[in-house]
């Protein structure tokens, strides 16, 4: 069995400074903005190019083209560097007339997708102009992910997890830089926020370019639409795009349903969402990736049983990092909450607010997580029908969830759907699991999840107590709130290793272990 544990140490440290930098984005953008008509707005305006951007980014490129660009590279360097150059101009060419498009059609756009902002006065008309100004984004984003795609391929993945962290540095230093510039000249300071988007993007693709050169890549001038390796990719690519698809739909009636709801619902989910972000980037992204890289390479030289061993040890693994995560994080939601957003124009109604969908949306961490490590055994095995069914379905139920719930909880009722359709998707693609890599017991994987779960939730007893006793001994001012969360953080993570060790549960020592040491 190979040892991820190196790949999922190097992407991991890349990807928590990138998270990091995230929500000192996102901190800075509460400060600026708060909640209101103008971060509406902005969320909304940024959801539009994202519909796009699983499809043609992160997950359905990586999933279409690390497995063929693997078989490639066995070839040879210059078998795979064609393949690679061929890729990177039709995504040129395909995502650059999208972009086009987008910007000219994007005040019909905003109508669609945000139809309920038509009720307060300019909010459609901002939210089209911020949507115009961000749609490039797109294109860079999709070319930062042809590179990282290239790169893991080549088991690098320290540089590529680290790209974002320059799209945040910028996506801060844009809106502080322009503030007073925009609002001296009478001009909605959130624009400095969409410049910034566009200035990090182009940043994220040309961080990685030297790597590339570094690992052997040399840029062809080729382009080839009848090429048998491209038509591979497309193969693979168009039923993930299509799974991703129905998401992206998903994502667009939600975007439609919550424009219906209270003033700044899009934005407490939007903050929320930054949080529930940090452990499934830290964590379930790194293990998913790493994971993907290396079953698909087995795959290819015909490995089955490394397969099988790699899948069920990545799962236990990115379980044992998601679950405690994701738990303790749910215990201390509050508090993570009102240090990172209530200042300035962020009010303590807000990071209530926020909470409440934080929770919601962070116990579905570790469902989340898992299907991507599932899902990357269909894709290795070159089958992404099977992961765009089970999209299929749980977008089904999610959507009709958030119809039902909406009416009675509010916008809380979409990270509770989010949470519930994850779960749906994980059922399915262990249901037919089976078909490739052979009958398993699902049992001592459920009975270590349980066992998992309980130990976190003791560890968050023990944090939200430490936490609270510090509130009243060392009061509530920012360092002293940053130094409570630390050391609950450290108290809740050391009372669940603890746990887990009298549960008998002795892989968390060997994981432990191997992350630290590799």
């Amino acid at each position: 069995m190979a040892d991820i544990a190196k790949g999922i140490r190097a992407f991991t440290i890349g990807t928590a400074i990138s998270r990091v930098l995230g929500l000192v984005r996102e901190s800075v953008f509460a400060y600026l903005f708060g909640a209101g008509r103008s971060t509406d707005a902005f969320n909304a305006a940024f959801r539009i190019p994202n519909l796009f951007r699983d499809m043609f980014a992160e997950t359905a490129l990586s999933a279409a083209f690390i497995p063929v660009l693997t078989t490639e590279k066995k070839k040879g360097k210059e078998a795979q560097n064609l393949l690679a150059s061929n890729v990177f101009n039709i995504l040129l060419i395909v995502v650059g007339i999208i972009v086009v498009l987008g910007i000219i059609f994007s005040p019909y756009l905003v109508k669609i997708i945000a139809f309920g902002f038509g009720s307060v006065p300019n909010k459609l008309n901002l939210t089209a102009n911020l949507t115009a100004i961000i749609f490039p984004f797109l294109l860079f984003i999709a070319i930062a992910a042809w590179a990282m795609g290239y790169l893991n391929t080549e088991q690098e993945f320290f540089v590529p997890s680290l790209a974002p962290a320059f799209f945040n540095v910028l996506s801060i230093a844009s809106p502080i830089v322009l503030y007073a510039y925009l609002v001296n000249r009478g001009i909605d300071p959130i624009f400095g926020m969409a410049i910034g988007v566009i200035l990090g993007g182009l940043m994220q693709f040309c961080i990685q370019i030297p790597m590339l050169y570094k690992k052997g890549f040399h840029y062809r001038f080729y382009l080839n639409f009848k090429d048998p390796n491209l038509k591979k990719v497309f193969k693979l690519f168009i039923p993930v795009a299509i799974g991703l698809a129905a998401t992206r739909i998903n994502v667009t009636v939600d975007t439609f349903l919550i424009s219906f709801l209270a003033e700044r619902s899009m934005t407490w989910l939007n903050y929320a969402f930054r949080i529930m972000h940090l452990p499934l980037g830290l964590f379930g992204i790194a293990v998913g990736t790493v994971a993907l890289s290396t079953i698909s390479k087995f795959v290819a030289e015909k490995k089955y049983g490394e397969v099988r061993s790699t899948l069920f040890d990545s799962l236990k693994l990115v379980f044992f990092l998601t679950v405690s995560s994701a738990v303790i994080i749910a215990f201390l939601s509050y508090p993570i909450t009102r240090i990172i957003y209530e200042r300035g124009m962020f009010t303590p109604f807000d990071t209530y607010a926020t909470t409440q969908a934080l929770i919601l949306y962070i116990i579905g961490i570790p469902f989340a997580a898992g299907i991507r490590n599932i899902a990357a055994v269909f894709y290795a095995y070159k089958d992404s029908k099977t992961p765009m069914y089970a999209s299929f379905v749980a977008v089904g139920i999610n959507i009709a969830l958030n119809l039902i719930l909406m009416r009675i909880i509010g916008y809380r009722a979409f990270p509770l759907s989010t949470t519930i359709s994850s779960f749906i998707n994980i059922s399915i693609l262990l249901y037919f699991l089976p078909r490739k890599i052979g009958a398993f017991n699902i049992k001592p994987i459920i009975k270590y999840f349980v066992f998992l779960v309980i130990a976190a939730c003791v560890g968050g007893f023990f944090g939200i107590f430490i936490n609270k006793f510090l509130s009243s001994s060392l009061g509530i001012s920012f360092l002293f709130q940053v130094l409570n969360i630390i050391i609950s953080g450290i108290v809740s993570l050391a009372s669940f290793y603890a746990v887990c060790l009298i549960l008998g549960l002795g892989e968390v020592k060997n994981y432990l272990k191997r992350l630290i040491k590799g």
